[in-house]
């Protein structure tokens, strides 16, 4: 299988082709490459590049987080979008400050039991920040996989073979370890299924890769089920937006009608998304019954 995937192949080819992006820079800690896998979650990199430049220059280490409100990392927040990724960020810079001596653990395991941080993240970040040679395994790396090994126009839905596969893919030396080019070997297949197999009109004219499956099948079409568009407008999404900018847009609590004029379309709807922020503790309710951001209600 691995063949598919020549490493130096591969290496090569990111030699030439790797995006010169800020969290790739060399002496970063952990807690900075943290904000930046956090922020990339289901958000493209143009949108990113600009806050978390802002964020690592304003809290440079969780204590820093820590020691601001739960509302102001949500107001800097702003429209990245998936707000509960900052708010677990916060609690994971209090864990982190006050369990961890102030930095991101070198470990898979350790970093699995922090707020917020998944499979993909706690690799991700042992591997970038601490050059560790563990298999990290996003959307781009399974879709790579999916058509250079396994002749598949898509990869399908998320499964424990996709780490064995990746695993089965890091370069080696000649007694079978894997070798210290594995976490940038990590970084080309991230970036080959971002620039050039893409998931729609991949650029297999531009591919480095000497022996796709999927092409040498005749790039078959994927045969499931379709994938779904995710739409935003009219979405209980785009209302909880709305409302959370109100609060953003203010540094003291507001009552319910600055919130109701948000969306008159659908007041139904509205209250299930106000109380949806509630619940996922974003917003707070003041003593007096006004609305504010998570932490901000005394």
């Amino acid at each position: 299988m691995a063949t598919s995937v020549p490493p130096a192949v591969l290496l090569g080819w990111f030699d030439l082709h790797e995006r010169d992006l800020p969290w790739r820079e060399p002496g970063l800690s952990g807690w900075q490459i943290l904000i930046s896998e956090i922020m990339l979650q289901q958000t493209p990199v143009s949108r990113v590049v600009g806050p978390w430049r802002e964020w690592i220059e304003r809290w440079p280490v969780p204590s820093a987080m820590a020691a601001a409100s739960a509302g102001e990392v949500l107001r800097a927040w702003g429209k990245l979008g998936y707000p509960r990724r900052a708010l677990r960020l916060h609690e994971c810079a209090t864990v982190l400050a006050e369990q961890h001596d102030d930095r991101v653990p070198d470990d898979v395991a350790t970093m699995l039991t922090l707020p917020g941080i998944g499979d993909y993240t706690a690799r991700a970040v042992a591997c970038f920040a601490y050059g560790q040679s563990v298999p990290v395994v996003d959307t781009n790396v399974r879709r790579v996989i999916a058509r250079a090994v396994h002749g598949r126009e898509q990869p399908g839905n998320p499964s424990r073979s996709d780490l064995t596969d990746a695993t089965a893919l890091l370069p080696r030396g000649t007694d079978g370890s894997v070798d210290a080019a594995a976490p940038r070997f990590s970084a080309a297949l991230m970036e080959l299924g971002a620039l050039v197999c893409t998931s729609r009109n991949p650029k297999c004219d531009d591919c480095p890769l000497p022996d796709c499956t999927w092409v040498g099948l005749g790039r078959p079409a994927h045969t499931g089920p379709a994938r779904k568009v995710q739409k935003f407008a009219g979405t209980d999404r785009q209302v909880r937006g709305l409302l959370l900018d109100v609060l953003r847009g203010t540094d003291h609590p507001v009552v319910r009608a600055n919130l109701d004029t948000v969306w008159t379309t659908d007041t139904a709807q509205r209250d299930r998304a106000l109380d949806s922020l509630l619940t996922d503790g974003l917003v707070e309710l003041t003593a007096d019954g006004r609305f504010c951001l998570a932490g901000e209600a005394n």
